[in-house]
């Protein structure tokens, strides 16, 4: 089969990774063409990360979609950049790839800018390159890249963004990609990566070999916790952007933060264990926090 005759599989397989993500993508409630648009970011999001890890399907098919040669489409560099050439021609051209064909309509209805598109490549490069973060602040602006830019685009999906609402929006988005951090310690040292921050291991004595035990002791579980901690602040800080916004957007904004803070439970009630598997929250827990924030009580 070619990739051509794939590709509908190919982008189904990909956008239907929504329904595992921490918080809602595009749900029922909203009007259809902000789902359609919010699926499209997603779809290039996903396709992005997927790139990165080296999750893609397995045969090649996005590869050649993108028209890397067989010879070089296990090197996720060059899949990157050629991602980043066939990205520019939704601004400018007809890409290939039908994640990409699918979000140029959407890029020209929103009038949306490359920046927090190239963001995410820049972070995906970054993960080809560095497996470890020092300091806290180094985490930060990986999150600035790998994180930050998808709210935004709902911003400008929406049409709402402001400069307040962004800085709002960058701190939800930083605490929930430092959320799915800890929630896949496990699977991210299996790729020879390392989210924790190097300085608070220390300060924590947990060594790299500590992370590779089936159960975490008692020094992995107080350094979750305290990271957890920070997510958590983190959330609380940009919360307010939930009450900004009216309508199903405060809806959809709000089931962003209790994705967050459900996750956060779910890692607390697993004792702050997140060395079997990633502990994940239920339905009914993220409801409950959706309501709690809605309510405004806290």
């Amino acid at each position: 089969m070619t990739a051509a005759a794939e590709a509908p599989d190919l982008e189904r397989a990909t956008l239907d990774k929504a329904a595992s993500e921490n918080f809602p993508v595009a749900p029922f409630f909203l009007p259809r063409a902000w789902r359609d648009d919010l699926m499209a970011v997603y779809g290039f999001a996903r396709l992005v990360d997927d790139i990165g890890d080296g999750d893609l399907a397995p045969g090649g098919a996005d590869a050649r979609l993108l028209g890397v040669s067989p010879a070089v489409a296990e090197d996720r560099l060059a899949l990157l950049d050629a991602f980043e050439d066939d990205l520019r021609r939704v601004f400018g051209g007809t890409p290939r790839h039908p994640l990409l064909r699918r979000l140029q309509p959407t890029v020209r209805r929103r009038g949306l800018t490359p920046e927090p598109f190239l963001g995410l490549i820049a972070a995906n490069r970054q993960d080809q390159l560095v497996a470890r973060y020092e300091t806290y602040d180094d985490l930060l602006a990986y999150c600035e890249l790998s994180a930050n830019p998808v709210g935004r685009l709902v911003l400008a999906v929406t049409g709402t963004a402001t400069p307040g609402r962004t800085r709002l929006s960058d701190a939800i988005c930083t605490a929930l990609q430092i959320v799915e951090h800890l929630q896949d310690v496990a699977e991210d040292l299996g790729r020879d990566r390392i989210y924790l921050p190097a300085e608070d291991m220390k300060r924590f004595h947990v060594q790299e070999a500590d992370l590779a035990a089936k159960t975490a002791g008692a020094s992995v579980r107080a350094l979750v916790a305290y990271e957890a901690q920070r997510a958590r602040d983190l959330l609380n800080e940009g919360a307010p952007l939930v009450g900004s916004v009216h309508g199903r957007l405060k809806l959809l904004l709000a089931g962003f933060v209790a994705g967050g803070r459900a996750a956060i439970r779910a890692i607390a009630a697993a004792e702050y264990d997140v060395l079997p598997g990633p502990p994940r929250p239920g339905k009914v827990q993220l409801l409950r926090e959706a309501g709690v924030i809605l309510r405004g009580e806290r």
